[in-house]
């Protein structure tokens, strides 16, 4: 498998789980303790950083890091804007579009010119 696909797609699922893990707490457990929020997004975290490392040890090898960063933060958008409108319940922003905006701006000043 080509290795920036194969990055991609665990980038993808690695950033599933770390969205649960940063914000799914506020859904499911805003009354308990924050150390109890805190262990439980760490034990969901586990799973996003075994996705994490071998997708960033892999993308590295056909993508500079800049590149493989902003790969990281578009797909992070992709994920966060569907779990904050699907799974928070929170109310489509026209911000959101701004925001994919400046990241497709970004993906085009990090890749042009580059044979990727």
């Amino acid at each position: 498998m080509n290795p920036v696909v194969a990055a991609v797609v665990l980038l993808i699922c690695s950033n599933i789980f770390m969205t649960f893990a940063w914000y799914g707490h506020l859904k499911h457990l805003s009354g308990s303790p924050w150390l109890v929020a805190a262990l439980v997004s760490w034990g969901i975290a586990l799973f996003e950083y075994l996705l994490q490392v071998p997708a960033n040890r892999i993308g590295h090898t056909a993508l500079d890091l800049s590149q493989l960063k902003i790969i990281q933060e578009v797909i992070t958008l992709v994920v966060f804007v569907p779990f904050s409108i699907l799974y928070m319940r929170e109310t489509i922003r026209v911000d959101f579009l701004w925001a994919a905006l400046c990241l497709c701006g970004a993906v085009y000043f990090v890749f042009r010119g580059a044979g990727v």
